[in-house]
């Protein structure tokens, strides 16, 4: 998607070290100027001291797969859901995302389990190169290690598929994001409508299950991110030991590590660290684990994902602003940070000769206003 020409003038333009007003032009979809001022020249548009940022960029979102199952046993057309989903994100200032969908089932489980990556990737795919969608897609891997088909699904996939990242997921009950089973309880009971019974049953089977395929699931998980030239993720790291077996395993990005120590080891190797939206928000984690914030004021946060909440990447960055003083450093980690680490080299900053990826924000404060939203200089929200 390009545009011959479109200049944004008289800006608080963003920039990776400063925030200045000024203006951006993009020419055929790439940043050709940036100059400092409040002039306007002729065919620019003026943006009356509107925030210009860079688009945001969204490594680990599980809203697309509320879209395909808005309801317990309701299957909605893909193809709805995905433009549903990609418009959405587009209103919240997202310009490229990594689609989460999970690898890894269990046939007749009845509980959500069901196989479904193959087809949806496929679609999103066929979509995106059609050029129906408002913003960049690719695609991350949530390869559940306590399932029975991960092998087989993952042998399905291969470098033509756009899957920039795998992650490494494991709910074992007991352990990581849930080792509290009390809260596993609360939210399996209310998002499946388990007894108490069903759920005991559903924990021995995941039990059985990491005892069965754990082992022989990670290490062929690893593999396939290889093969498919995906980058490596590690999922709720708990102790330094979990953060010594990632690191062994390549893992570029700790997301959303359950504890300070865990954080604190993945940036002693080099791992960035991946905190939710929602949880800095909120001010805690709805699974007891560490808080965002608190990783933030220790300088192990890096990037930031919405999680489950899209607007909560934009409230998210302001809410960093606030928490810093550094309005860059906090866009940063919506923009810049997850750009690298996927090794996108071609967006996440306001600078020439990168993608014109950018959105205008109105209100800065606590919940800013996206009023208008640029993919390659094509105006899309």
């Amino acid at each position: 998607m390009t545009n011959a020409s479109l200049t944004l003038a008289n800006a608080e333009l963003i920039l990776p070290d400063r925030v200045m007003r000024g203006r951006v032009r993009i020419e055929d979809g790439i940043i050709a100027e940036i100059a400092e001022g409040g002039e306007v020249p002729a065919g620019a548009t003026d943006c009356a001291g509107a925030h210009i940022a860079p688009g945001l960029i969204e490594l680990h979102t599980d809203n697309l797969e509320r879209h395909i199952q808005p309801r317990p046993g309701v299957d909605w057309p893909h193809s709805a859901a995905i433009f549903a989903h990609d418009g959405e994100l587009a209103s919240t200032g997202i310009t490229t995302v990594f689609d989460a969908v999970r690898v890894g089932s269990i046939p007749n489980d009845g509980g959500g389990y069901a196989k479904y990556a193959r087809p949806l990737v496929s679609e999103i795919n066929a979509l995106s190169q059609a050029g129906r969608m408002r913003i960049s897609h690719f695609i991350h891997m949530r390869a559940e290690i306590c399932s029975e088909t991960l092998l087989e699904e993952l042998a399905e996939f291969g470098p033509q598929d756009r899957v920039g990242l795998l992650s490494l997921m494991d709910h074992t009950p007991g352990q990581r994001q849930f080792r509290d089973i009390s809260k596993l309880a609360q939210y399996v009971k209310g998002k499946k409508g388990l007894s108490d019974a069903e759920f005991e049953e559903h924990v021995a089977r995941l039990k059985d299950l990491r005892d069965r395929y754990g082992a022989a699931h990670e290490v062929g998980a690893v593999d396939a991110a290889r093969q498919i030239g995906a980058v490596l993720a590690s999922h709720d790291d708990t102790t330094p030991d979990h953060v010594a077996v990632s690191a062994g395993h390549g893992v570029r990005i700790a997301e959303f590590p359950t504890t300070d120590e865990a954080a604190r080891a993945c940036r002693e190797h080099g791992i960035a660290v991946m905190m939710g939206g929602p949880n800095l928000i909120r001010g805690g984690s709805h699974s007891g684990n560490v808080a965002a914030e608190a990783l933030a004021r220790n300088g192990d946060l890096e990037i930031l994902s919405s999680d489950y909440i899209p607007s909560s990447l934009l409230m998210g960055a302001f809410h960093l602003a606030r928490l810093w003083d550094d309005l860059p450093r906090a866009f940063a980690t919506v923009s810049d940070a997850p750009a690298r680490v996927t090794g996108l080299t071609d967006r996440g900053r306001i600078e020439v000769g990168l993608r014109g990826d950018v959105i205008r924000l109105e209100d800065v404060g606590r919940t800013a206003r996206v009023s208008g939203v640029w993919v390659g200089g094509v105006r899309s929200a």
